[in-house]
């Protein structure tokens, strides 16, 4: 029996009825219920036992929790000690209910407080809010508004913290007016919470106002406003602000350099981040893990792997989240055979991957179209407990996909028990690469029944499906439904996929007609759509006036300068073949295409040597099929390429085998 419960007995000692073995007490837990009488030999004088209980009920009450059965305890001694009047101890409980998610204990305990301090107020407000429901806290604290106790910045931190949460923007400016009439807009903690409330909603305009009102603005509130700027990308008002900090004599700190590492996202910033990385070193910042991390990123966004690399090898121990980075990084560079080889290097050295890490994988194991990574990665997820998250389902379903696996990720689909719109559209997706128009349509309609709402990814999977399979009046029904049923505005890719279909259908008019329907100047990407078209088709005329289009932006017209020099040709037009051919005595040449072909390559093959020339880095193909032999035997058996455990009719032909064989096959791959 703890102390605890020794001291509730005790409490209860002169007020028990008793044996001549045991005593009985009330409301304690059931293993001090009952006491042999020898363990209390002695009978203290009354004022001095409630001296020392009050002792020990303050001491249980400075711990920073206590399970909810101990809360429960101590309330009841508040109650026997007739201290339940005094706002501090109601204020403990109610603290200590929060904490074991019992709201309704600890409301309960505050409508029968009579007496209620600020500091009161602002527990059960917190209590509220911590648990996301922001409609109550803010209608206790409007309740508290109209009482005689006085919101204090406390308050007014908590529920603007809860007004960026719910999102509810007119709450925030009306709490915001609150803070300025009660004489405390220029207080640290509330001029904080406004920067971080303002941040959060997206409203950076409102956030540096409420900065730049601030006389002397100290660490803290620097970083939280360059993190502010970070994180929405705008780098050059956090390098200004970085500047000033440096004019007022505050010294930066970590976080100070990790906010404005966060906010270059544009690789012409690379000489920037460089330089911070400089002074991050001459600071000695670089041996802080946050620091590293971000370092790793940002070189990693910019593609600069090697230095990347250098910042990896210098940290001591690094995180989950800077090998993220750096995998991540690789997979993103095109080096999708680096990145499945550092992810092996992590989980040799005793790491283990998180969610986020092994959808990257996956993604890096599809770009490489081989299964074998992807299915041991598979294994390595359902073996850890991620199969079920969602980013790396949809991670799967793609991988599988790409590797020629279709029925693989249908039934990964298939066995998720709490999808998403994401899934979705990544299933559909997959369905329109194979040409599965039909099943992608059905998916669609399965979304709609399951109460989910299409997004622009929806819409542009399904024109996908549409253009893959040539049905060009479904096509121009599903861009409709788009903009008349669910009010999303088409985008770039909406309108490729749009031109595509209708172009290649021969409907060339009605893909120009639309094209100039666009509101806004028409990206290259669509006119060059259109352009593959006519090329295609042989319309020469309306190929020459996309041309001009595109000659319109220079930079763009090298991705297109083989499809016109093709279709100049086909005009016998040589002299305007000739201009495109050789730009200011550059060659202009379309980089080849490269197939693999075996179970093993040790690279290139010598007669692609010359395409690295042209920045493509060259890659290898993984061994790791080996490690699946039952697969490389079937394959060997079979004149196909699919093996026969595999074949679910991924071509979209024919009927599809039972559903078991795939079952086997799918379990093989998580246990193996």
């Amino acid at each position: 029996m703890s102390y605890l419960d020794y001291f509730f007995v005790d409490l209860y000692f002169v007020n028990v009825q008793t044996t001549s073995e045991k005593l009985t007490v009330p409301w304690c837990s059931q293993e001090a219920q009952e006491v042999p009488t020898e363990q209390f030999p002695c009978r203290w004088n009354t004022s001095y036992q409630m001296h020392i209980q009050v002792k020990a009920l303050l001491s249980e009450l400075s711990k920073l929790n206590q399970t909810l059965s101990r809360t429960k305890i101590l309330h009841g001694l508040v109650i026997q000690n007739n201290l339940s009047r005094d706002p501090f101890y109601a204020t403990k409980i109610v603290r200590f209910y929060a904490i074991n998610n019992d709201l309704v204990s600890a409301r309960n305990l505050f409508d029968k407080s009579p007496q209620r301090s600020t500091y009161l107020w602002n527990s059960i407000i917190r209590a509220y809010a911590q648990a996301h429901k922001f409609s109550d806290a803010f209608l206790l604290f409007q309740r508290m508004l109209i009482s005689e106790t006085e919101p204090d910045n406390f308050t007014f931190a908590c529920v603007l913290r809860a007004c960026s949460e719910w999102r509810n923007v007119e709450g925030l400016r009306a709490v915001h007016g609150k803070v300025v009439v009660s004489g405390l807009g220029m207080e640290f903690i509330c001029d904080s919470a406004l920067v971080s409330a303002y941040s959060k909603i997206g409203n950076v305009d409102a956030a540096s106002r409420v900065f730049y009102g601030i006389h002397e603005p100290d660490l803290v509130l620097c970083n939280s406003m360059i993190s502010v700027y970070g994180c929405h990308g705008d780098c050059t008002k956090g390098l200004q602000l970085f500047s000033m900090m440096l004019e007022m004599g505050v010294s930066p700190d970590g976080y100070t350099v990790v906010g404005l590492i966060t906010g270059l996202t544009d690789p012409s910033f690379i000489k920037v981040g460089e330089a911070i990385h400089g002074f991050c070193f001459k600071h000695s910042f670089v041996l802080n893990d946050h620091v590293g991390s971000v370092l790793v990123s940002m070189y990693s966004r910019f593609k600069c792997m090697d230095s990347a690399c250098r910042v990896f090898n210098s940290l001591v121990r690094p995180d989950v989240v800077i090998w993220s980075s750096l995998i991540t990084g690789f997979s993103q560079a095109g080096n999708y055979l680096k990145a499945l080889n550092f992810f092996s290097q992590f989980i040799i050295n005793g790491g283990k991957a998180d969610p986020v890490l092994i959808a990257s994988v996956l993604a890096a194991s599809a770009q490489l179209a081989v299964v074998g990574p992807g299915s041991e990665i598979h294994g390595y997820a359902v073996r850890n407990g991620y199969y079920m998250e969602i980013m790396v389902s949809t991670a799967l379903i793609d991988m599988y996909a790409k590797c020629g696996f279709l029925e693989l990720g249908i039934l990964v689909f298939k066995t998720k028990t709490n999808t998403n719109i994401v899934m979705y559209n990544s299933m559909i997706s997959c369905l329109g690469l194979y040409g599965r128009a039909s099943d992608a349509f059905q998916l669609f309609n399965d979304m709609i029944g399951g109460g989910f709402s299409p997004d622009e990814t929806t819409f542009c999977s399904l024109l996908c499906a549409c253009c893959h399979a040539g049905l060009v009046n479904d096509g121009r029904e599903y861009f409709k439904m788009m903009k008349n049923e669910f009010g999303i505005r088409a985008k770039t890719e909406h309108y490729v996929y749009m031109v595509k279909l209708l172009g290649m259908a021969g409907e060339l008019e009605e893909a120009y007609q639309l094209i100039k329907s666009i509101e806004e100047p028409a990206n290259s990407s669509i006119w060059g759509a259109l352009l593959s078209c006519c090329d295609a088709h042989k319309n020469y005329e309306l190929g020459e006036v996309i041309a001009q289009h595109l000659f319109k932006n220079k930079a763009e017209i090298s991705k297109y300068s083989v499809m016109l020099s093709n279709l100049y040709a086909g005009d016998e037009r040589w002299d305007a073949v000739n201009q495109l051919r050789v730009d200011k005595g550059r060659d202009i040449r379309k980089i080849p295409g490269i197939t693999w072909i075996g179970e093993k390559a040790e690279g290139f093959p010598n007669c692609c040597q010359h395409s690295l020339q042209h920045n493509l880095l060259s890659c290898q193909l993984i061994t790791a099929i080996s490690s699946m032999s039952w697969l490389i035997n079937d394959t060997r058996r079979m004149s196909g390429s699919m093996p026969e455990q595999l074949d679910c009719g991924a071509q979209g032909k024919g009927d599809r085998p039972e559903g078991s064989r795939c079952n086997e096959t799918l379990e093989y791959i998580c246990h193996n």
